[in-house]
Parts: structure tokens; sequence; C-alpha cells
């Protein structure tokens, strides 16, 4: 009996404990409830719902090794929910196990297909992959001024001889308290002077008013430095000082700058509420827009990225949720607004590296930014990164991380952008069978330069699909091969696109090869350079059917497979050249089959010339001489056939002005033979222009016997 009652009395002890663990798990208290959570482990109340706030209170307290171990103690049992799998994929990402990582995002978008952080993982399944290629952007530097302590920020003054940032270095007297979170102390704001080499030093405490018990954090200054915007824990007092959590959380507040830089008459700004917080500012160049983020409700989840504008008599317009573009069911924190518009972010609900990372969103013309890209190594890592500042050189600036390597705890960094930040691109398709249109997985696909250098390359994957990342203002090839099927290419520009693209669509079908195919290759007749926009039509003269007609493109060539004939077969195509602008053409190929590619422009001129002034059109069209009978200027029939190749081409050419010249041979006078052969040229004439629009643009001229083709 009285051992069972030191058990029931254990038991209920037990219980108390865990609720109050579960009392400070839900204030946030992470530190405290971890502590009771891991005195509670092997216990009677022990469970997988404990487990798992268990490893969600290490995942907040940023220790993922621990959090890693407690989530996959519980993650396959009933009691696991989506934020654990979330947050499991998370701390699996910190602590370099992405494949594992991948895995439970993929788990994570299963059971939550309408969240935005799973569909952000979704669409970018290649993502460690991008941000690779993006190569390094930055060099970095980790500055003097941190200390073992929490330090973060970076926030120019506005005549950039100074930086301002957060530390909780200093514990100062009488101010006892720590914070619940984490066991650390409470964040002020410090000053520190910039040197000669534009290194931060002498770090000093702001001084007055500003720094309060509790948390003072991100802040910035309006464009001239008169107003100064700054985060700050609720210092209501009473009932109003927290939320109905118990929790205290921020607002943002406004302070006049002086002429002595003394921040002076603080105000709370009207999107401030006990029950929820409000903080992280940033300012807009011309002054008009201020950004910050915030948790209140009707957002996404978690913190939202919001806007609001500065009326000029000081008032505030109401706060805008930037939307899906830019906020998720995660956290969106720490926006940063650059002279150039570019809009820098932090988010856990981005796919990125792990953690925190930093995102930039480029502005367009109608004030809309194009949608956020990862901002890359080696600013981002696989922990938190987060506080991106740029200065007004639009060069350099601050961020902040709890990467390894720092000196403790969250380190400031300094860095200088390598590259610019650009419009990021991308070409997408799918590879396809011309004829049955399957999908073609496993078919390697090439991007190149327009002078065919290697950009980089892939292969289709099991979708059939490919996709790479662009450069803005180059000429690219895409070059796709598979087997039993011909090369394709397709040709493309990042150059003078619409603002808002993004991605550029090029699916390819690929011919099959049946072993027999015709290749053509039509050139400018004055250059010998490709000639693109030909219409090539081929008629197989043993069917009388249309073989094939496609348009030229920059390559000038084509190529058809030839699956209803064998080797050895005799062969008899009529080509047709034509193209706006240049003299059209006919011609006739005949072969006997052989095994592989024919290419018809070895063996024929398919060169086309341009509509110029003083070109020999009998040469062009292959007129054969016109002939008459002696000292008559009748038509003959084997003449007339001549003409009506004329008639042809300038029906074709509306344009076209056409000088007709007649000679004779030296029989007879020369008077006699002149006027012959005028009355030739003129009747040659005349049976051209009953047969054509706009009858002047051809005339007879004849030369008579000066002009003799032999001696």
């Amino acid at each position: 009996m009285g051992s069972f009652l030191v058990m029931a009395l254990s038991v209920c002890g037990q219980s108390g404990k865990l609720k109050k663990a579960d009392d400070y798990y839900s204030k946030l208290s992470y530190l405290y409830a971890a502590n009771l959570y891991e005195e509670l482990l092997g216990s009677e109340v022990d469970s997988p719902e404990l487990k798992g706030k268990l490893a969600t209170s290490y995942f907040k307290l940023g220790d993922t090794q621990n959090a890693e171990k407690y989530y996959a103690q519980m993650i396959n049992s009933a009691a696991a929910t989506r934020e654990d799998y979330f947050y499991y994929a998370q701390a699996l990402k910190q602590n370099g196990k992405y494949d594992e990582s991948d895995r439970w995002m993929q788990k994570f978008h299963q059971d939550a297909q309408a969240d935005l952080r799973g569909i952000s993982y979704a669409q970018n399944p290649s993502y460690a992959e991008v941000i690779e290629k993006q190569g390094i952007r930055f060099t970095i530097n980790n500055l003097a001024i941190n200390t073992p302590s929490a330090d973060f920020g970076g926030y120019p003054s506005a005549d950039n001889t100074a930086i301002y940032f957060v530390s909780s270095r200093k514990k100062r007297v009488f101010v006892q308290r720590e914070w619940s979170w984490n066991g650390k102390r409470f964040l002020d704001l410090y000053k520190a002077g910039l040197n000669e080499t534009r290194q931060p030093e002498n770090p000093e405490l702001i001084s007055g008013k500003i720094n309060t018990r509790y948390h003072e954090g991100p802040m910035c200054f309006n464009p001239d430095g008169s107003v100064v915007y700054f985060t700050r824990n609720n210092i209501s007092k009473g009932d109003k000082k927290r939320d109905e959590n118990g929790i205290r959380n921020l607002k943002l507040y406004r302070a006049t700058v002086t002429a002595e830089g003394k921040w002076i008459n603080e105000q709370a700004l009207p999107f401030n509420s006990q029950e929820y917080s409000v903080g992280h500012p940033s300012i807009s160049a011309d002054g008009k827009t201020l950004y910050f983020s915030s948790d209140m409700p009707g957002g996404f989840g978690g913190a939202d990225l919001y806007k609001a504008e500065i009326k000029a008599d000081g008032s505030y317009g109401p706060a805008i949720n930037l939307g899906p573009q830019f906020n998720t069911e995660g956290q969106e924190m720490f926006p940063w607004i650059s002279t150039e518009g570019i809009l820098f972010f932090s988010s856990d609900g981005h796919i990125g590296l792990g953690g925190l990372d930093v995102f930039a969103a480029l502005p367009r013309k109608d004030g809309s930014w194009d949608k956020p890209v990862n901002a890359g190594k080696p600013v981002n890592s696989r922990n938190d990164d987060f506080a991106f500042t740029m200065n007004t050189d639009n060069k350099t600036g601050y961020f902040s991380s709890n990467r390894d390597g720092g000196k403790g705890g969250d380190d400031i960094y300094s860095y200088s952008l390598l590259k610019p930040f650009r419009k990021q691109l991308s070409v997408e398709g799918m590879i396809t069978d011309q004829f049955t249109q399957a999908i073609l997985p496993g078919a390697a696909v090439q991007l190149k330069n327009s002078d065919g250098s290697l950009v980089t390359e892939t292969v289709a994957d099991e979708q059939g699909k490919y996709s790479f990342e662009l450069e803005p203002g180059v000429n690219y090839l895409i070059v796709v091969s598979g087997s039993d099927y011909f090369d394709k290419t397709a040709r493309f520009s990042t150059d003078n696109l619409p603002e808002d693209t993004e991605t550029i669509r090029k699916d390819i079908a690929l011919e099959k090869d049946p072993g027999l195919a015709l290749y053509v290759l039509v050139t400018d007749g004055k250059s010998g350079l490709a000639l693109e926009g030909v219409t090539v039509k081929i008629t197989d003269n043993t069917t009388g059917k249309e073989f094939v007609s496609v348009i030229t493109p920059e390559t000038g060539d084509m190529q058809k497979g030839i699956a209803d004939k064998r080797v050895g077969d005799q062969l008899s195509y009529t080509i047709t050249l034509s193209k706006p602008g240049y003299i059209g053409k006919t011609v006739t190929f005949r072969a006997d089959a052989v095994a592989g590619v024919m290419n018809i422009s070895e063996k024929l001129d398919l060169s086309l010339n341009k509509l110029d002034v003083g070109l020999d059109l009998a040469t062009l069209i292959d007129i054969k001489p016109i002939y008459f009978d002696y000292a008559k200027y009748t038509i003959r029939k084997d003449a007339a056939l001549e003409l009506d190749k004329i008639v042809a081409v300038m029906n074709e050419y509306p344009d076209m002005e056409i000088e007709l010249g007649s000679h004779t041979d030296c029989r007879g006078t020369k008077s006699s033979n002149e006027t012959l052969s005028d009355k030739r040229a003129k009747a040659s004439a005349a049976y051209v222009k009953a047969r054509i629009t706009n009858p002047d643009r051809i005339y007879g001229k004849g030369y008579g016997e000066t002009k003799l083709k032999n001696d």
C-alpha cells in the first residue's frame, strides 16, 4: 500500500513537471522547457509528443544536433505533426544531411500540399545545385568587433560614418534578467565608428533611454538621418505588456535624431499590438515606404513581410502584406531595401541551404519585384544567415550568421559584392519523339554559347524534362541527342526579353533515325553564309507527294529521315527554295540511296541571291537560251517555256523590274541585225507583259551583233 502511494505521488509530481514544461514551451521559454523535458525522459509521462516538443525546443535554441536526435525518436509515430516533419528536415539540412532532409521535405509536402514551404521545395528540387551554379558573388569578412555573445546587424548611419548593431555582450548594472527563450542576456543597440579602411571600431552602447531592460533590435534611419526606426520589446506596464499567452511581443518605434545625434521624442507606430510582434524596419530611398516584419493576424503564418506608406505629414498608410511571392508559413524577417530598390530578406520558408537564408528580389518598373532568389554562397550557409544590409554604394554592406568558425553566437560579417544581382533567367522544356510525342528520358541536353562552346550539360529526367540557368544578354544553343535519334539544335537569346520574363520554354522533338536521311544547307549567294527563314519544300517525284516542308533556322539547314526507302533505291526529289527578298530556286536531286545522311548541298547549288539591281536573272533561275528562226521574231514553243519561268518569278515578286536583252549572230548587216534584235526583245517582253501584273515592269532592248557569243 505504501509503495503504491509513493508511485502515485511520483506520477503526480511528474505530471506537474510536464505541465510546467508545457507552460514554458507555450510561452517560448525553450531553454527552461528543454531542461524539464530532459528530466522527464524515461518517466511515466514520456511520450512521442514530449520528445517532439523537446526536439522543437532544441531546434529553436539552435541546437540542431539534439533536435535531430529527438525528432528521429518520434518522427515515425502518430504524434508527429507536419511542423515536426519540416523542422526535422531543417535540422538535418543544418547538420549537413541534405539527402535525408530532402526526403522529409517530400514527406512534408505530401502531407501539406498547399503549404508554400513544401511548394517551394517541390518547384526547386535541385536547389542546392542551382545555388552552387551561381558561383561566388561575395567576399566576406568576420568583423573585429564581434564577441562570444550574440552580435548582429550592421545598420549604416545616414552619413555613412558609422554603423549600428545589436548585441548581448554586456551585462548591465541593475538588469539581472535573462531571456527565457535561451537563457542569454537581452539585446541592446550599439554604435561603432568606421576607420579609414571602412572597418567598424570602438563600439559603444547607445546612451540615453533608448536601451531598456528588454530587447532592442533591428533599426534603420530615414534617408536624411532625421528619423530613426527601431525594434523593441513591448515596454507597456500592467496587463498591456503581454499577450494572452504571456509573451512580451516586439513593437516598432520611431524617434527624432537631433543635430548632436541624440534620439528624442520616441513614438510607437500605429501597427503595433500587444497581441503580435512588429519589427525589423527598413526605409525606401525616397523615404516614402516603410518595410517591416510582423506575425499579425491575416498573414501566411509565422512572420511575414509588410510595407506601409509614410505620408508627408508623418502619418502612415495601412500595413500591406507583400503576398505569397515573399511570404510563406515559415519565417520571413529582416527586410532591407537598397537604394536601387532590391528587397533583401531572410527566410526559412523559401528553399535554401539551411536555417535562415538571405534572399533578394529585383525591382520592376511597375513597382513590383521579380521572384526572390537565393543570394548564394558565401553569404548563405547551412546555418542561420540574416540581417543583410547594403550601403548606398550598392556594393558593400553587412550580414549576420551563427555559422561555424565565428567568435560565438551570432557574428557580424562585412561583404563586398563581386558581381551584381541580375534577373534570374532559366530555360526549360521537354524532350519528345517528333511523331509519337513519347517523352525521351535520358536524352543528352547541352547548353552552348552561340560560338558552340559548352556552357553546361544535363540529361532529361524521368518526365523528359530539362532546365538550365541562364545569363541575360546572351545568345545560346541547345543541342539534344538521343539514342537512335537525329541530333537537334535550337537557338534562342536572353537579350531584349520582356521585363517580366523568368523562364524561356524550349520543348524539343527529336526525329527517329531510320538509317537514311537527306540534308540541305541553304546559303546566301553573295556571302556564302547560312540563310535563315528559307521555305524548303521537297517533293518525292516517284510518288508525287510532298516529302517535307520546313523553314530553315539560323543554321540555314534541315535534315529529314527517309523511312520509306532502302539502300540502293533510286531517289528523285524536286527541291523548291523560297524566301522574301530573294530569287527562288527549284532543283531536282537524283541519286541512288546510300546509308547515312546524303548531303544534297554538296551536289547541287542551293544558294539564293537577293533581288538586287543588275542581277543576271537568266543565270539565277536557269533560263536556257531563247532561239528564233532566221530573220524572224515570232516566239517559238521552246522559247515560251523559258519565258514562262520569267512570268512565274515576276508574279512572285510584284516589284521586280527586268530588261530583256536580245542578240543576233553576225549574219546580215549590223543595221538590220540591230532592228531584228530589238523586235525580238520587244516580242519577248510583250509575251511576259501579257501574263504579269504591272506590265510596265519589263521591257526589251536589242543589241544586234554588238555582243557576239563567239569570234
